[in-house]
């Protein structure tokens, strides 16, 4: 009974927006507590660096409430674009947004945003590994998102109601390149999967959803990005941006190990296609993707060829790992555009892959290396 009241109060405070604060106002407290308990033993020096701290974080966390959650705040500039970085740096620059500004798309923003989903959305963009419909929808709300604060443009990824994996990762792949197209505008975005509310998205969304034939994949909160947020949004974002190395995500055998050695030939070739990889936003950073290198002989002599890469997800994820899956392919896809290298997604029959763990799709190289 406890532990129930207490998951309801947490999503109460979290799909009110008040959860952000909670840490640091906890915080702030238990540093008064020991300073005060410090006082009382007469150890009073040891009680300074407490209150001192703790007055910090109530500062702090006042200025937050005011600032971002009751929007008391200046008016922020818009930002630049980054029309003058390349595919990969641009790829690079990009970085999930936690808190936005509360104006919304300029006119000329919004009209080429929604050109670019427009083009996203249409076959055969939207389901290039899959065979099934999948599209995005706007939505100009504050949708009940946690733990984003100020958002209030998303879209929201549409798939059928009848699980299709591979149309999961459809979802990934075109709405990544949807985020670097909004990057490459100046625009910030952030995925949001479990911390979405599905009744507040439903409720948007109004006869765009029908429950019958649809199924909500995940949402991408859009906007301009906010230099004011929580203090618990900073310390996430930190710990966040941290990465695996590419030895535990790139291997050339399905065994797992033997990792790719990306100075090597023929994998130099493919530059800094892995380190956008190996950046790639996934659900919790949990980086749930994997790549081997596949190789075959010409006519069953000599040297092996590279003749592609498969792709997998080390959990049994129904959505999320499918998705994050989908985002590496739209990087990968992108990189290997920008570098000259012809190829292509494919699903291949059993007897035509690598036997791994849980197999989802393969990039083929139209030219063996």
């Amino acid at each position: 009974m406890l532990f129930s009241s207490i998951k309801r109060l947490k999503r109460r405070l979290q799909f009110t927006g008040w959860l952000q604060y909670i840490p640091t106002a906890i915080l702030a407290l238990i540093l008064f507590l020991i300073a005060t308990f410090a006082y009382l033993l007469g150890f009073i020096p040891v009680a300074y660096p407490f209150i001192f701290v703790g007055s910090l974080l109530l500062m702090v966390l006042i200025f937050d409430i005011f600032t971002v959650k009751f929007n008391l705040r200046p008016r922020e500039r818009l930002p630049k674009r980054n029309d003058d970085l390349d595919k990969f740096d641009l790829m690079r620059a990009r970085r999930s947004c936690r808190s936005f500004q509360a104006r919304k798309l300029t006119s000329t923003d919004h009209s080429e945003l929604m050109e670019y989903v427009r083009l996203r959305s249409e076959p055969p963009n939207c389901n290039l590994i899959g065979k099934h419909a999948i599209r995005f929808e706007y939505v100009s709300a504050p949708l009940t998102v946690w733990p984003v604060v100020g958002a209030h443009e998303f879209l929201v990824a549409i798939a059928p109601k009848e699980y299709n994996r591979l149309s999961v990762i459809d979802v990934g792949r075109s709405l990544q390149k949807i985020v670097i197209d909004a990057t490459r505008m100046g625009l910030a975005t952030c995925w949001i999967g479990p911390g979405a509310d599905q009744d507040s998205i439903v409720k948007h969304l109004g006869n765009r959803f029908n429950p019958e034939d649809d199924h909500i994949i995940c949402v991408c909160a859009i906007g301009y990005k906010s230099w004011y947020k929580p203090l618990l949004l900073r310390f996430i974002q930190v710990l966040q941006h941290r990465r695996l190395p590419l030895s535990s995500l790139f291997f050339t055998d399905s065994y797992f190990k033997e990792s790719l050695n990306v100075d090597t030939s023929p994998y130099q070739r493919f530059g800094r296609c892995y380190e956008i990889c190996q950046w790639s936003p996934s659900a919790f950073n949990s980086q749930t993707t994997r790549c081997i290198a596949v190789f075959e002989k010409k006519g069953g002599e000599g040297e092996p060829c590279l003749v592609g890469f498969d792709f997998y997800a080390t959990t049994q994820s129904r959505y999320y790992a499918a998705v994050a899956l989908g985002i590496w392919c739209a990087n990968w896809e992108i990189g290997c555009e920008a570098l000259g290298i012809q190829g292509h997604f494919a699903v291949l029959a059993a007897e035509e892959r690598l036997q791994l763990p849980r197999y989802d799709v393969s990039w083929v190289l139209d030219e063996n290396l």
